[in-house]
């Protein structure tokens, strides 16, 4: 009896994550296409118990397609982790709202603090190793061209192509592929869209039937219209949001319209930038003063502040402690992260990315905290800085930095040895020194 009470109990908890993440993102798995407005609509408009019934049927038919056709149960053409994070969110609410820390990130939080000659450390200032010529590194040489052949060549992942291609041999096959390169190599094919300026057609759409305002984004950030459906103008949410931090969690509707992307987001009446938006939103004062005061909105939420406006460096505030646990517990902010990063260079400051990512490569690798926020940094963050060089000196810190390296999967196999290689010797010459 004992024994089926526990499974009963267990069953429930299963139904009830279920029903929670299928009724949330079933609308997302619906067609775009605006000749299916209606079906959307009238799902939309129906109750939520049947929703949730729906979305239940609908979900395990797809689970168990992808079991038994997939084989791994994970569909190759996925280009976005928002599932994956989203359904860990939820996993972690029923479990009490405590971050689940795997194995491998917690055996990490221990490593990361022992063998200090291996790596610079400045724990002070956490962006300090980003500016020291001592650290940066010309990358463009010979020796790190990469073959196809190497066990972790990704072709969604520019960051090592020259332009002269070395002729190498033709591309292996994994018939047992890592599961963490797997997900690396997702999301490289949805960074790399970004990093070349959406190559592939994005597709552009809209819930309702309204008419669109002439660049909305442009707009609302010259503080001409409101977002949607919140109806706060952008100088409102600076400064009426500010420091709100419970409304910044569990609002969900403005990051669309503060970070607009060439992509479309969950908010379904925000509005996709276009080209000429972009163009103007570079040579409009008054637009790009409005995105640094939502940078700094966001960054005071997740526990940082802008150090240099100049240089984009950035240093943790005096309630770093407590937004960093919302932030390790609520890690569907990582999603907003990359947003923002993929806006800031988009929008006139990516100059702003690497001191970033630096910082949570800096937080994460060098001092062991925001665990739940490790692969979001190393799979998209990274990938987002738009500067080849200062990308490439990033993959070397996080990989200096990294532990264990043999699960280390964000750069080929050929560069990790030569970064291997030069740090042994180079600490082999500094104990010859002392």
């Amino acid at each position: 009896m004992r024994v089926m009470r526990v499974l009963r109990r267990f069953g429930r908890k299963i139904l009830a994550w279920l029903s929670i993440w299928l009724s949330t993102w079933l609308p997302t798995w619906l067609p775009t296409w605006r000749s299916f407005d209606r079906v959307r609509t009238v799902f939309l408009q129906l109750p939520r118990r049947l929703r949730l019934w729906l979305g239940l049927g609908l979900g395990l038919g797809r689970s168990v397609l992808r079991i038994f056709w997939l084989g791994d149960g994970r569909n190759e053409n996925e280009t976005s982790n928002e599932n994956d994070v989203l359904r860990e969110d939820k996993q972690r609410a029923l479990q009490g709202g405590q971050p689940v820390v795997s194995e491998s990130n917690r055996a990490a939080g221990v490593l990361e603090r022992g063998s200090d000659s291996q790596r610079p450390r400045h724990d002070e200032n956490p962006d300090e190793a980003w500016t020291k010529s001592d650290f940066l590194e010309d990358m463009s040489s010979k020796e790190y061209r990469v073959e196809t052949t190497d066990e972790f060549y990704c072709e969604y992942d520019s960051t090592w192509e020259t332009e002269e291609p070395e002729e190498t041999t033709s591309r292996r096959t994994r018939s047992t592929p890592s599961p963490n390169f797997g997900r690396f190599e997702r999301a490289a094919k949805d960074m790399q869209n970004y990093r070349q300026n959406y190559p592939r057609p994005v597709r552009r759409y809209y819930w309702n039937s309204e008419a669109h305002e002439d660049k909305p984004n442009l707009n609302f950030y010259r503080g001409n219209i409101p977002s949607r459906p919140d109806g706060m103008l952008i100088s409102e949410i600076h400064q009426d949001w500010y420091g709100q931090y419970d409304t910044l969690e569990y609002t969900h509707t403005y990051i669309q319209w503060l970070f607009p992307l060439q992509e479309p987001g969950l908010n379904s009446e925000a509005f996709t930038l276009t080209k000429e938006e972009i163009e103007d939103f570079h040579e409009d004062k008054t637009a790009k003063e409005n995105l640094l005061k939502s940078y700094k909105l966001m960054l005071d939420f997740y526990g940082i502040e802008l150090r240099d406006e100049k240089t984009g460096g950035v240093k943790r505030n005096k309630n770093w402690e407590e937004r960093f646990d919302n932030l390790n517990s609520h890690t569907h902010n990582s999603l907003r992260i990359t947003r923002i990063l993929k806006c800031l260079g988009t929008l006139g400051f990516p100059h702003y990315q690497a001191p970033l990512v630096h910082f949570f490569l800096t937080e994460t690798l060098v001092h062991g905290r925001l665990p739940n926020v490790k692969e979001s940094v190393l799979s998209y963050f990274m990938f987002a800085v738009l500067d080849k060089s200062e990308r490439r000196n990033l993959i070397k810190y996080a990989y200096l930095n990294y532990k264990p390296k043999g699960e280390f999967v964000c750069c080929p196999k050929k560069i990790q040895m030569i970064w291997s290689e030069k740090n042994r010797s180079d600490n082999e010459n500094e104990n010859l020194s002392k």
